[in-house]
């Protein structure tokens, strides 16, 4: 099974007095459907805009592994467990909530800072909070996720290059930008915000058009 989703209809949240526009593609916050709360792990996938000076203060998680991928600008991050960063384009954020962290995320910078931020429920509650960030993760040098049974895919594409999509039991691509095809010439055109579930499907690809292109793909166990 394939199911699109398209940007424009993410559920918009965030505080634009405040410079924080958020969209969220599964319920969130103050947005509840009871048909939309997940896919497989993953509970939330986040493209948040904070204005210079914008940001969350310190707020809790627990049970959550929270990935976070810098578009443009400088994600500042402060925890609970003594973890001060500064996160750019490129770099890969994993902050484990596991029984309980505290965290601020704020743009502290002078430009504005885009972000996708993901959540996936573990597959076992509670262990010690951990944080882990990955400078230039590559193409075709997946992130491993072993606490949700998830493996992230980033691929940048440039025109007319195919890309393979997992053969898995999920799969969950979100585009950032560019515009990528789902199949032959006659499949799915996706552009930045638009995101695809993927059920129980094998042979997929994605191919790029136009400029170059970068998706996200989780390939997720059950």
């Amino acid at each position: 099974m394939i199911s699109v989703h398209r940007a424009e209809d993410r559920f918009q949240g965030g505080d634009q007095d405040a410079g924080i526009l958020s969209r969220h593609a599964f319920s969130f916050g103050g947005f509840y459907d009871p048909d939309n709360l997940r896919f497989g792990a993953i509970l939330a996938c986040n493209a948040e805009r904070l204005e210079s000076g914008a940001g969350f203060e310190e707020h809790p998680h627990s049970h959550t592994e929270i990935v976070t991928w810098v578009v443009e600008g400088e994600l500042t991050h402060r925890d609970s467990t003594g973890h001060a960063t500064v996160v750019r384009p490129g770099a890969l954020q994993h902050l484990s909530a596991a029984s309980g962290v505290r965290h601020v995320e704020r743009n502290d910078g002078d430009a504005p800072l885009t972000f996708i931020q993901m959540w996936l429920a573990p597959l076992e509650p509670g262990g010690e909070p951990s944080y882990t960030i990955v400078p230039g993760i590559a193409d075709f040098a997946p992130y491993a996720l072993p606490a949700a049974g998830a493996l992230l895919h980033v691929r940048r594409p440039v025109a007319g290059e195919r890309v393979a999509v997992p053969d898995a039991a999920r799969v969950y691509v979100h585009v950032v930008a560019g515009s990528v095809r789902l199949g032959d010439e006659r499949g799915e055109e996706l552009e930045p915000g638009d995101s695809v579930r993927i059920t129980g499907e094998e042979g997929l690809e994605l191919v790029a058009e136009g400029a170059a292109a970068e998706v996200l793909l989780w390939e997720l166990s059950g």
